[in-house]
């Protein structure tokens, strides 16, 4: 997550996140050199060409050296910047060979979660209110429910919405898409550092939008195999209460 006094993008967990910092800092060495070098010109111009110093100006309309270099030297930087541009478009938009399926929807005003992969896993992601953080809960981004995914693991996330446009975005992992009613959108990561890590909704979604976060901790694949088990066996304990207490209905 964010820190204070950070400057530049959150430190990177995925791949993808690793690019786009690499990206963003080719585009802050092009954008800077224009500067830089426009800034120049601009100084040479005003203390070369000044009237006191140059009171008969020069009646030159064309250079084709310099019509060419403006031409030809712009076309180089946008051919350069291109290349990485849609290399990194291509590995976010294309989703590799996915090991783990997650279904995450957005509701007005949390994040639901489904493991299609398995079973009847399904929960919901509420905000922890102020008063009821525990020591190294972020305010306004930790949930009741994290979502839990293994290191290392190719994850695909589906992601769509129940009443409103949303947008699942997490910073560190260099994913936001937008959740929408009616379709179904997909993204994709890969965590390659376990720990907690935390986005919000990025649509005006209401009047608590500012209240949704998304929490997800990244974990071993040991642990993650232990946490399945566990939902997995609270899922069940679940439906067997469903069940009788359907049994019950139909007798009385």
């Amino acid at each position: 997550m964010a820190v204070d006094g950070q400057l530049g993008l959150q430190a990177a967990a995925t791949p993808v996140m690793e690019d786009i910092h690499t990206f963003h800092d080719l585009l802050l060495a092009v954008t800077g050199g224009i500067v830089i070098f426009v800034t120049l010109l601009l100084l040479i111009v005003m203390v070369r060409f000044h009237h006191k110093k140059n009171p008969t100006p020069s009646k030159t309309t064309h250079n084709t050296l310099v019509e060419v270099a403006w031409t030809v030297i712009p076309v180089i930087l946008l051919v350069v910047i291109s290349i990485p541009s849609f290399r990194l478009l291509y590995k976010q938009v294309v989703i590799p060979e996915a090991e783990l399926t997650i279904k995450a929807t957005g509701y007005q005003w949390y994040w639901g979660y489904e493991y299609p992969d398995h079973g009847d896993i399904s929960f919901d992601a509420n905000i922890v209110a102020d008063a009821d953080l525990k020591p190294g809960q972020p305010r306004l981004l930790a949930t009741d429910n994290a979502m839990v995914v293994p290191v290392g693991t190719t994850v695909r996330v589906i992601v769509t919405a129940a009443d409103v446009i949303h947008s699942w975005a997490v910073p560190s992992f260099g994913v936001k898409i937008d959740a929408v009613p009616g379709r179904l959108n997909e993204t994709w990561f890969r965590a390659e550092k376990t720990g907690s890590y935390y986005g919000q909704c990025s649509e005006l979604c209401g009047p608590s939008h500012a209240f949704m976060p998304i929490d997800i901790k990244v974990v071993t694949k040991e642990e993650f195999a232990a946490w399945l088990a566990e939902q997995q066996k609270s899922a069940d304990a679940g439906q067997s209460n469903l069940v009788k207490t359907a049994a019950v209905s139909v007798a009385r």
